[in-house]
């Protein structure tokens, strides 16, 4: 890698010649064979005629071209300074053949030249130097080769030309005399160029700018994004960087294309998201949502509220009240009980001494389990799991069919769905209806429902392709069937029938209401699925699961999966 050389520093440019600035430049004698000290040249404050400022500059591009950098220097005033700048150019760009010519006088100094005149003049203002020089500016056409490319590099230079106290005319060198876009703080050089980063699209190739909920990740694709991946992708270009190396880089002639990077397809669609960010951001308040397709575990949605906080869809950890109890139903079935099996729902029941009711006033010793899920009886699965459950139950289900409590890698930060093993029954029962030490969010929530949609568990991905833990085994097909029919029950009768807008025909659906500690209002929340999409939602202290968090969930999912 051809690192950029810093171009020596003028006190002051091209463009200052017509400003007013001063300079005086001592040079000595090229003839080394003098016994005495040549008498220093300094700029005068007389302009250059017309002809001599032509020669002079002639003289200095003829030089330049033909690759004598002393003699080039020796026609500045800054020879030093001149013939470094001229052979670091040389040495890192590395033009085959240059061609300079003369284009005749011009008024209109560089961007750069015009920076480095205002700091000049600004400095001269506070000098007590001699009467400022006036000089000439002379434009200049140039024309580099290079080997690795039959194109030639044009650009349209400018030099300032003074006159000399022995009566010659000298360039006035200044960074600009490189070219007209350097300046005193930045390198020039031929450096390695990649592909511009590749376009993150949705999965049907859509745009995903203009998502509010979106941002962070898009952000976070662009840091990583694939930059050609190896040398062999990289291109080569003449490049003007920050000599401080921080800042970006501008290209002014490319050498070498570099490989195209291909875009970036993700598994998110642009019209469930355009829904998910409407529906959140519609309830007013903080919340979440996250649509899944449960036939590939791909992320298609997911959005949050404030969209500036924290990405509580997947980084969310708080209980998620009755949408728990599609896993404790799942227990309970594979436990024996079937949808007709009694369970009893009294009005209240104890747990670790702490009175348990339900949403609704009244005792219904007539529930059977369907009955319990579709009204969401909290103390018929209590009681029902303290009688036929254990204490690792729900956590041993959970992992080993729904993949809870695995690591997911599903290409963002998140929290992986907690619900702790107990050491005794009465901590156990406050999970049975998402209570207690449980904590999720709308992404474990949606992969719950996607699971029971599809029967198989597949680990939730935002980028194809990706790794997906596998869970241990599934559900045999009579729960499934068991289980997939209570939910559905729950959309037709039950506490989701309310919903508006209904969900589609065919849905199955579990509302959540979460009591959180040191709160009012419960948390709302929501999991359901209608063909292969499955949602979940959650709003803080939005109450019941109808009310605001199956409302969301409800108008992603009459967008559909198409």
């Amino acid at each position: 890698m051809n690192k950029g050389a810093k171009i020596g520093i003028a006190s002051v440019a091209a463009a200052m010649l017509l400003a007013g600035g001063y300079g005086a430049y001592a040079l000595v004698s090229g003839d080394s064979g003098s016994k005495e000290a040549a008498k220093p040249r300094t700029v005068v404050a007389e302009p250059p005629s017309p002809e001599l400022a032509a020669s002079g500059a002639k003289a200095f591009l003829d030089a330049w071209a033909k690759g004598d950098l002393f003699a080039a220097a020796k026609l500045t005033d800054a020879p030093d300074k001149a013939q470094a700048a001229l052979q670091a150019f040389q040495d890192n760009v590395k033009p085959t053949a240059v061609h300079l010519t003369v284009g005749g006088p011009t008024t209109a100094p560089s961007p750069a030249a015009s920076k480095s005149a205002a700091a000049g003049a600004s400095a001269s203002a506070s000098s007590t130097a001699a009467p400022a020089p006036t000089g000439v500016l002379e434009g200049f056409k140039a024309s580099l080769e290079f080997a690795e490319t039959g194109t030639p590099w044009n650009y349209d230079g400018v030099l300032g030309v003074v006159k000399m106290s022995d009566g010659t005319a000298a360039v006035h060198w200044a960074p600009t005399v490189i070219h007209p876009k350097l300046d005193a703080n930045e390198t020039i050089g031929v450096k390695p160029v990649f592909a511009a980063p590749a376009a993150v699209t949705d999965r049907k190739g859509r745009p995903l700018a203009g998502y509010a909920s979106l941002t962070g990740l898009l952000n976070q694709l662009k840091a990583a994004a694939p930059q050609g991946g190896s040398p062999e992708d990289a291109g080569s270009a003449v490049v003007v960087s920050p000599a401080s190396g921080n800042g970006a880089a501008e290209k002014l002639f490319t050498l070498k294309e570099p490989k195209p990077v291909a875009n970036l397809k993700l598994t998110l669609d642009a019209d469930l998201q355009a829904a998910a960010e409407a529906a959140v951001s519609a309830q007013g308040k903080p919340g979440s949502l996250v649509a899944i397709e449960p036939s590939s575990g791909g992320i298609l949605a997911y959005a949050f509220s404030p969209s500036t906080g924290q990405n509580r869809a997947f980084s969310g950890a708080t209980a998620p009240g009755s949408t728990m109890k599609v896993l404790t139903a799942a227990a309970l079935l594979e436990a024996g009980v079937t949808p007709s099996t009694p369970m009893p729902c009294p009005e209240t029941t104890m747990v670790t001494g702490k009175s348990i009711g339900n949403d609704f006033k009244g005792a219904h010793p007539e529930y059977t389990l369907t009955d319990a899920f579709i009204n969401s009886c909290n103390t018929s699965f209590i009681e029902k799991g303290k009688d036929v459950l254990k204490a690792n139950s729900l956590p041993s289900l959970a992992k080993d069919v729904f993949g809870l409590g695995l690591v997911w890698q599903t290409g963002l930060s998140n929290f992986d769905t907690d619900i702790p093993v107990e050491g005794n029954m009465a901590g156990a029962a406050s999970e049975f209806i998402g209570q207690g030490k449980v904590r999720a969010n709308p992404l474990g929530m949606a992969s719950i429902a996607a699971t029971v949609q599809s029967g198989t568990f597949r680990q939730p991905i935002l980028v194809p392709g990706m790794k997906q833990v596998k869970a241990a085994r599934s559900l045999s097909p009579q729960v499934l069937s068991s289980l997939q029919s209570l939910m559905v029950q729950t959309v037709k009768s039950g506490t989701a029938a309310a919903v508006s807008p209904a969900l589609p025909a065919g849905s199955g659906a579990k509302t959540g209401t979460a009591e959180v500690d040191n709160t009012t209002d419960a948390n709302s929340w929501f999991t359901a699925y209608s063909g292969d999409l499955a949602v979940a939602a959650e709003f803080q202290g939005a109450g019941h699961g109808s009310a605001a968090a199956g409302p969301a969930a409800s108008k992603v999912l009459r967008v559909g999966n198409h």
